[in-house]
């Protein structure tokens, strides 16, 4: 299927969505989001997803100035309908997803854009990158779940910081705080991020959507619901062919070769 905003490509089981805005430094309208949402639900095949920008940036935010249907200016109403309809459909696209996901941040990465970076499994940053709530400079509020996530990720005091004040996080700070998996030069970004798809294709897919459902939980959840999650998601997995696949490699000390399944 072909996308007007994005490029799509899969190379063994690591399906990499580009954003393809470059004139507009990816900034993102609602039908962008749409189109990357559609491959996340879709695409059943992918055992690893990764998010990149084409060009020089990750994905500048919504599409403030891009005229007509692009527009994602259009009043409070018009925001909170982009959102409802857009964005926040995407942010739980990303959280449900089957597969890991990858952030390969080839440059900044702000407003929405900052916000589907983090919500990535690992979030990988070119040196040149940077992160940015900016919405404090334009008289909006953070959204795509930046207020849940935040502080969460790096504590109160630095998720006020980073939307009350709306400053630039390099990705060496980023790293430094724990907001992102790495930092890595600008030109390593890419070798880096595919490597580590390949090694997440490679695991057991099944095994690893449900640690992400534990994870996605247990943020939201007390101790014994918890470990209620845990057994349940367990029984899951010890019914997969990649268990099987694994025990038996392990009594026999080899390599195991999960499928996916």
């Amino acid at each position: 299927m072909s996308y007007e905003h994005i490029l799509v490509s899969r190379e063994g089981g690591v399906t990499t969505i580009t954003f393809n805005r470059p004139d507009r430094l990816n900034a993102c309208p609602p039908a962008m989001a749409l189109e990357i949402r559609d491959v996340l639900t879709s695409d059943r095949e992918a055992r690893c997803f990764v998010l990149t920008g084409e060009g020089r940036a990750f994905c500048s935010g919504a599409d403030l100035a891009g005229g007509g249907d692009d527009a994602t200016l259009k009043g409070g109403r018009g925001s909170y309908d982009a959102l409802s309809t857009g964005y926040n459909p995407l942010m739980m696209a990303m959280a449900q997803c089957h597969a890991p996901i990858i952030s390969a941040v080839n440059g900044p990465a702000a407003g929405i854009g900052c916000s589907i970076a983090l919500a990535a499994d690992f979030t990988i940053a070119g040196s040149s990158a940077y992160f940015l709530q900016a919405f404090v400079n334009i008289g909006l509020v953070p959204d795509g779940g930046a207020s849940w996530m935040l502080p969460r990720m790096v504590g109160k005091a630095r998720a006020t910081e980073m939307m009350l004040l709306g400053e630039k996080i390099p990705a060496e700070k980023a790293a430094d705080w724990g907001l992102i998996y790495k930092a890595v030069a600008d030109d390593a970004l890419a070798q880096e991020a595919q490597a580590l798809a390949v090694r997440l294709a490679n695991g057991p897919t099944l095994a690893l959507g449900l640690m992400r459902v534990n994870l996605m939980r247990a943020l939201q959840s007390d101790y014994t619901s918890a470990l209620n999650q845990e057994a349940v998601n367990q029984w899951k997995a010890g019914d997969s062919e990649d268990a099987r696949e694994g025990i038996i490699s392990f009594l026999k000390k080899k390599k195991p070769e999960f499928k996916g399944r």
